[in-house]
């Protein structure tokens, strides 16, 4: 049997089962089953008239359920509309003809044209997708939802307008910022620029006046002594003449011609005492060289702390920095009355390429050492098997002091006699302070030790990168300093010292000890 249309099953829903015509105004009963409301009240009206022993009440026609009372019939406002729909479209239908209808207008599931537009589900329906399945859905006339969906639009197109409108506001703030930030960038580099020409234009003018100043009181005082020399040259041949003549007088036989040449031989005069010469500019260069070391000190110091980078961002926040700075920034050492004492005794040291051991690399100063694991330290001396390296200084009798910076932590610093043993000493990596010749302060990563005679002193103490050595030789002093924002005395050995004291380093690999210099060493040479 031939199945028939969706579109007639829908019909046959639509039609009630007493006037089987459509719906007029649909009332939906208890049980569920609807009918036109005119019928169904018709039709109970006829069984209230009907003779005594009929059946009576108020039945569903349908399925036959009874009711106490006479049910309120209120209009089903849904099936009315979709009723009110099959009507329309039935009515377009038959005027239309044969016209056909695009398949976009169609219901894609029952083939219906799409008259409302669900607001639950968000889509155009046609009738009996109100039936099926948008029933307890709020739908309306695609004209109303029109109207609401343009209000929406508008207001997202005012939004969408004032916005660019803002954006496009931002960009040209921005590149106004861009001009103005290029046009004070180079004003101030031409600014800075010329300052440092002037700047390096005046220190070469005060080099040239400073280096010519020398050289005219140099000038002077070698004329003087020139002048002294040819005085001196003068009175030594006049000298000799005098010493010709009273020779041979002296060898002559005859006591008359002795008389009488000797009445003739001119007295000697005193000597013209030579000028004495002083070469003596210090009272005029020292000044200057306090000027030099300020400004040396701004701007080795106090300048790249100014223009250093700023400190990288927390991570996910900010532009991201360069990880190296562009100027190293140098620490300032503290300055206190111990320290500035200590400084006149200071000493510049170098190391002993002779003693190093092999994996300890020598900067070509030797003023720097590195433990590395591929270092091999050119030398033909007898070289440390331990990781160590002694200084060529030695110091004896005085008072002597000198600054190194280390790296980090696992480094020895001390002072030997000359014979310290070269060879590994069992059971240890290093033999600084494992005899009764040698003082040493390890620095651990978490305190110091100080050793001597192979006796460990534990020290809680800060952690220094920068450690200041003084040795009072006379009184057997033997200190080590700390250098942060103050100046800390960390360890001080006591003892009699025999001979000359070489400062020696132990490195850890990876370890990095430099020496500080300074410009002036008063220091009178290493100890022999």
């Amino acid at each position: 049997m031939e199945e028939l249309p969706v579109s007639q099953k829908l019909e046959e829903k639509l039609v009630c089962s007493i006037c089987l015509d459509l719906f007029r105004v649909p009332v939906t009963l208890p049980c569920g089953h609807n009918f036109c409301k005119r019928c169904i009240s018709d039709h109970w009206h006829k069984r209230e008239r009907a003779p005594a022993g009929a059946e009576a009440g108020y039945t569903c026609p349908e399925c036959r359920r009874d009711f106490e009372r006479c049910p309120e019939l209120e209009k089903n406002v849904t099936l009315y509309s979709v009723v009110e729909l099959a009507r329309d479209g039935d009515a377009r239908g038959a005027g239309a003809g044969r016209c056909e209808v695009a398949p976009g207008e169609l219901c894609p599931q029952h083939g219906r044209p799409l008259e409302l537009y669900c607001e639950d589900e968000r889509r155009c329906i046609c009738c009996v997708c109100i039936v099926r399945q948008c029933q307890r859905h709020r739908w309306v006339l695609f004209e109303e939802e029109r109207l609401k969906k343009q209000t929406l639009l508008k207001e997202s197109l005012e939004k969408a307008q004032k916005e660019s409108e803002g954006i496009e506001q931002a960009m040209r703030e921005l590149e106004e910022q861009t001009r103005s930030i290029k046009d004070s960038s180079e004003e101030l580099k031409s600014g800075i620029q010329s300052k440092f020409a002037h700047l390096k234009k005046a220190l070469e003018d005060f080099q040239c006046q400073s280096v010519a100043r020398i050289e005219e009181e140099q000038v002077v005082a070698l004329g003087r002594l020139e002048e002294n020399w040819s005085l001196l040259k003068d009175r030594l041949d006049v000298l000799g003449q005098h010493r010709e003549r009273a020779q041979s007088l002296l060898a002559c036989p005859d006591h008359r011609t002795f008389l009488q040449e000797f009445s003739l031989l001119p007295p000697l005069e005193s000597p013209e005492v030579p000028v004495p010469v002083e070469f003596n500019v210090a009272h005029v260069i020292n000044p200057i060289s306090e000027i030099l070391a300020d400004i040396s000190r701004l701007l080795l110091e106090d300048l790249p702390g100014s223009v250093a980078p700023k400190a990288p961002s927390p991570a996910g926040q900010g532009p991201v920095q360069p990880q190296e700075p562009a100027v190293k920034v140098v620490t300032p050492l503290p300055k206190c009355q111990l320290r500035a004492e200590l400084l006149k005794d200071h000493r510049n040291l170098t190391f002993d390429p002779e003693t190093a051991n092999k994996y300890l690399e020598l900067s070509r100063g030797a003023r720097r050492a590195k433990h590395g694991p591929s270092a091999v330290c050119r030398g033909q001396g007898p070289r440390f098997e331990p990781w160590q390296v002694l200084c060529t200084q030695g110091y004896g009798p005085g008072h002597h002091y000198w600054e190194v910076k280390i790296s980090s932590h696992s480094v020895i610093l001390g002072v030997t006699y000359r014979g310290l043993p070269r060879e590994q000493q069992q059971g240890h990596k290093f033999n600084i302070g494992l005899d009764g010749g040698s003082w040493g302060l390890q620095v651990r990563e978490d305190c110091y030790l100080a050793w001597h005679k192979g006796q460990a002193e534990k020290i809680r103490e800060q952690l220094y990168k920068n450690l200041g050595v003084s040795l009072d030789y006379g009184k057997g002093l033997l200190s080590f300093y700390g250098l942060g924002e103050r100046m800390q005395l960390i360890h001080s050995f006591h003892d009699v010292f025999t001979e000359p004291l070489y400062p020696v380093f132990w490195l850890c690999e990876g370890r990095v000890v430099t020496l500080c210099q300074r410009d002036a060493d008063p220091s009178a040479g290493p100890v022999p």
